[in-house]
């Protein structure tokens, strides 16, 4: 599923293609037909992010429509120059703009939303490490009363949003917790670690597209990395040597994703 950094890295991109445009707005496989005619001709005004939501703002006049799209494990927005030709596949929704158009296929959402949808999805999503407006007493708050393990909160939406499994592994490595440790016993400089070090590299992922979190120190060049694999400490390296310590790595699953961590630096 894509992280937090992809999604804003996106609304930037559909900010750049589409703002201030009047869009044709479609849905060639038909399950968001209502819902496009609803948008379609009206201007793209703005494209946000709240952790792995996806909101787009089209107005008319006074009139303003919300568009919610969660992209969950499948889906994807493909670009192609205008005129798109004909659709390919299952495409929920086509935007076209002057010069660019992209296809949306296989979203776990694409609606309409109303303002009091936005506000409920906000109040539900625990503060994003990529919006200005963030408050990480909120998640603070709510992992020093929490039993459960560490890294099951930073992966928990209510918790901190946009969170995903490779930053997940990649911060608590970095900051050399035990992802299984109560999150109630995790103390409040260990947590501000985790949250500005969380605010760079998911900004990293924002201008680069891609996850880098290897410190330069423990960067030995493209050969010390397997070629099809991220360049990460230890996210998908289970029974490499750790980078730092030549410990196996560790895996186990938890909340439903692969875990992975150094059994010898993260205590």
């Amino acid at each position: 599923m894509p992280e937090g950094h992809t999604l804003h890295r996106l609304a930037r991109r559909q900010q750049k293609l589409f703002g201030g445009q009047r869009t044709r707005v479609s849905s060639p496989q038909g399950r968001f037909a209502e819902g496009a005619a609803v948008v379609d001709g009206m201007e793209f005004h703005r494209a946000q992010a709240w952790g792995k939501h996806l909101i787009q703002r089209y107005r008319d006049g006074k009139r303003t429509q919300l568009l919610h799209v969660h992209l969950g494990l499948y889906g994807s927005f493909t670009e192609l120059a205008v005129p798109m030709g004909a659709p390919v596949g299952a495409v929920r929704m086509r935007i076209v703009g002057d010069e660019v158009g992209t296809d949306l296929r296989g979203p776990t959402a694409c609606e309409l939303y109303t303002p009091a949808d936005l506000e409920d999805l906000v109040a539900r999503l625990g503060p994003d490490p990529l919006r200005s407006d963030a408050d990480p007493e909120r998640a603070w708050q709510a992992i020093r009363r929490s039993s459960r393990p560490i890294g099951a909160l930073l992966m928990d939406q209510k918790v901190m949003a946009g969170v995903g499994n490779v930053y997940r592994a990649e911060v608590l490595f970095r900051a050399r917790l035990d992802p299984m440790r109560a999150g109630r016993t995790v103390d409040r400089e260990a947590f501000d670690e985790i949250w500005a070090d969380l605010v760079d590299l998911m900004r990293i992922g924002v201008r680069r597209g891609r996850i880098h979190v290897i410190r330069p120190e423990d960067d030995h060049g493209p050969g010390s990395y397997a070629p099809d694999r991220p360049r990460t400490y230890v996210y998908r390296r289970s029974g490499d040597a750790c980078r730092i310590c030549r410990t196996p790595i560790a895996t186990t699953e938890l909340v439903g994703r692969n875990l992975y961590w150094c059994r010898r630096c993260q205590r």
